[in-house]
């Protein structure tokens, strides 16, 4: 089973299967002490082997809901020095507005870190490598770029964008909060959801000691939580 890609060895071994279930325990145990053989040290034992039918693959979380049932979700990003409360624009960005719900309720952006803070700019976060844990096996295949939706929400405090490179079809995970007005964003990024609430936690994250643009002492993104909103009737 390999734990890295092997570009190497395509053509000279015989892939019979895929591990679709597990990968951070194969990542495990490739990191146990072995000896001057590559041997592991310590006994590592198969306890069974169960056969059992394919599961059928699971529905896409926020795939089929309309932009109006969108707008009735938040976010409840849970930080290091406070709460964080998202509220979405799917009329402008239903597909950016999926893909942070989608990567939210299944638990991508939990233990991650805002890697990235510029003072009356930005600070930024949902970079996957800022992980504590790896990223589970059934999540990975949710990871995906996005095609642009660049719309006309000003970039203000409080604007809730995807950060890219210079593709602009080169969004993922990572997404960044506006500290102050930004325009010449505006039209560059797509803009997705505002903070509703925790703007003081905002101020907490961008006033955190910095060694250029890297916080000093980790801001940890612990947990998002999606929430739908009550509406009245």
């Amino acid at each position: 089973m390999l734990v890295t890609d092997q570009p190497a060895l395509q053509g000279q071994h015989t892939i019979f299967g895929r591990v679709v279930e597990g990968l951070e325990v194969v990542a495990a145990i490739s990191a146990l002490p072995v000896d001057d053989k590559g041997r592991l040290v310590d006994r590592t034992e198969f306890r069974s082997v169960t056969i059992r039918d394919a599961a059928p693959p699971e529905p896409e979380p926020f795939s089929t809901e309309t932009p109006a049932a969108l707008a009735q979700y938040r976010a409840v990003l849970e930080t290091s020095k406070g709460t964080l409360v998202f509220q979405f624009l799917p009329e402008k960005a239903p597909n950016h507005v999926r893909n942070f719900l989608r990567l939210a309720s299944l638990g991508a952006y939990d233990g991650t870190r805002f890697h990235r803070v510029v003072r009356g700019f930005v600070v930024q976060g949902g970079m996957l490598d800022t992980r504590r844990e790896p990223l589970p096996q059934r999540v990975r295949g949710h990871v995906r770029t996005l095609d642009p939706e660049f719309n006309d929400v000003p970039h203000l405090r409080g604007t809730v964008s995807m950060a890219r490179l210079d593709d602009p079809a080169s969004a993922s995970t990572s997404f960044f909060i506006c500290t102050g007005p930004a325009p010449s964003l505006d039209g560059q990024y797509s803009a997705f959801a505002t903070v509703v609430d925790g703007l003081h936690v905002l101020d907490a994250l961008e006033a955190i000691e910095l060694n250029g643009e890297s916080p000093v002492q980790p801001l940890e993104l612990t947990r998002v939580r999606v929430e739908r909103s009550q509406v009245a009737p």
